[in-house]
């Protein structure tokens, strides 16, 4: 289709020296007068007004015309079917991933508190100042997994290393990150504490606690903390003394740590799981401090209600803030070229 010029869709507008003056396009129709001004009450029903958005409304149909013309829509056509394609591919891959971890997490149902510390130390290497370290996967380095604030991970890290051999023999846009995996396994493990509280409360019946996980859960939370998805390798271990010995640290060490990062006391309350494997214990403490406790007390509460929504959505909340620290997420990872059909050769 030929292109369409702006100018053989707007009538000369010569002659019009004042707003008195009028245009007559000729046709087989009775003329029309077409008044450039306000509208005069004293006109004729043949005369209707032309204001000057009228023309920009007609500029706009012209210019859209010869975008269509040139084959400009097409290229934007093109371009929202890739990103589209794009999306449906990551997507894909990350429900994969998840049931993978699903499945591992399950299996060994005693690795979850060390699968939350892990997802919380790696990201919690981040430094503000210098906007170094955090959710970069430097803890699958043994100089970083080895230091003291990372006793006993050893075993989750374990879990995620044959997570990812399977992971990415599936994956066609590349192997995935260990800074993703390793914050999507703690996705995991935190699904799996809520489902087996849902469990307890249902008597310790599987069935129900699925049911009722399935009919009150905080599945539709995560939508943010999935965007996150394409987070970039880090070379190196950060830097050493970045994190506090969580089990021999004062709450204030804990408090100034999370605020830190940008957290705070609530999100020091709500993640209490991911400080240890007693998460009793580390209530307990962190109930001492007066801008601790009411936190705790909240949480504590909502854990007994049948949906526990307070303590869900803040819980992800603060998850999806932490494992996107010091990371520059590449929204195309793991996307990958489709081979066009070229209907020309298809045999009917």
């Amino acid at each position: 289709m030929g292109g369409v010029s702006f100018l053989s869709t707007v009538p000369s507008f010569t002659n019009i020296n004042n707003r008195q003056q009028h245009l007559t396009l000729s046709s087989s129709h009775p003329s029309v007068l077409i008044r450039c001004c306000k509208t005069d009450p004293q006109v004729s029903d043949n005369t209707f007004s032309f204001h000057r958005r009228d023309v920009l409304k007609l500029a706009g149909t012209a210019v859209g015309m010869e975008l269509i013309g040139n084959g400009f829509i097409n290229h934007v056509d093109d371009a929202k079917a890739a990103d589209l394609n794009q999306r449906r591919q990551r997507s894909e891959f990350q429900s994969k991933i998840k049931l993978t971890l699903s499945k591992a997490v399950k299996a060994k149902p005693e690795l979850v508190p060390s699968l939350l510390t892990l997802a919380l130390n790696d990201a919690m290497t981040y430094d503000k100042a210098t906007k170094s370290g955090g959710a970069n996967g430097s803890i699958r380095f043994s100089s970083e997994i080895s230091r003291a604030e990372n006793a006993g991970l050893s075993d989750g890290l374990a879990l995620i290393e044959e997570a990812k051999k399977e992971i990415d023999s599936f994956s066609k846009g590349g192997p995935i990150s260990y800074a993703d995996l390793i914050q999507l396994a703690g996705q995991a493990a935190v699904k799996a504490t809520f489902l087996a509280s849902a469990i307890r409360k249902c008597g310790g019946n599987e069935e129900k606690g699925n049911l009722l996980y399935t009919a009150y859960g905080s599945s539709g939370q995560w939508s943010l903390f999935d965007r996150q998805f394409g987070r970039s390798d880090a070379t190196e271990a950060d830097p050493e003394g970045r994190i506090p010995l969580w089990g021999k640290a004062t709450v204030q060490e804990m408090k100034d740590k999370f605020i830190a990062i940008g957290l705070g006391p609530r999100q020091l309350a709500v993640m209490s799981a991911f400080l240890g494997p007693d998460q009793a214990a580390t209530e307990e403490l962190l109930a001492s401090d007066p801008q601790v406790a009411p936190w705790v007390q909240k949480y504590q509460r909502s854990r007994e209600t049948v949906s526990q929504t307070d303590y869900e959505v803040d819980l992800i909340t603060a998850l999806t803030k932490l494992s996107g620290l010091g990371q520059q997420i590449n929204y195309e990872a793991y996307t990958y070229p489709v081979e066009r059909i070229n209907l020309s050769k298809l045999k009917l």
